[in-house]
């Protein structure tokens, strides 16, 4: 089922395979194009789909069921970027999701572990939250800097 819930976000079921990670990212990079109507106030639109793909494998993964995700895509107001949801049937809090202590060393040849790393490294702030279903494990991302007011690297 695909909703649209306002001017500024979309609510969208996925089903409970790994062919929703796909499907996820799709339809970030879409929901996001479409509300944002534009780059002023746009998040970046590359790292949200990863983020996003990210939480959607997890549930995936981690939640037993065929019930489905639901996928939540949320503009934020002035200065913009946007907040991305991922409703699971499971009610147990996701890995940890606060940022490590400085200094805390991470083992880049784990094969599992990294997607609650990336989140936390590329967010803005992240979290989890009870639903009446499940939890919600959610990330937000600050509006992206257009180009044309980057600061020119140094020299």
């Amino acid at each position: 089922m695909f909703e649209v819930s306002g001017p500024a976000s979309w609510r969208i079921e996925l089903p409970h395979t790994t062919a929703a990670v796909p499907i996820a990212r799709a339809l970030v990079r879409t929901a996001l194009a479409d509300i944002e109507g534009g780059d002023v106030g746009a998040a970046d639109r590359d790292t949200a789909e990863l983020l996003t793909a990210e939480l959607v494998a997890n549930a995936v993964e981690h939640t037993a069921g065929d019930g489905p995700i639901e996928l939540v895509v949320e503009l934020l107001p002035a200065p913009g970027g946007c907040q991305i949801e991922v409703h699971d049937g499971r009610p147990a809090a996701p890995g940890e999701l606060a940022c490590p202590e400085p200094g805390t060393l991470v083992d880049p040849w784990q094969e599992h572990g990294r997607g609650l790393l990336l989140i936390r490294a590329l967010s803005s702030d992240c979290g989890h939250r009870p639903t009446a279903h499940g939890k919600a494990v959610w990330f937000t991302l600050p509006a992206a800097v257009p180009p044309q007011r980057r600061r020119p690297p140094e020299s």
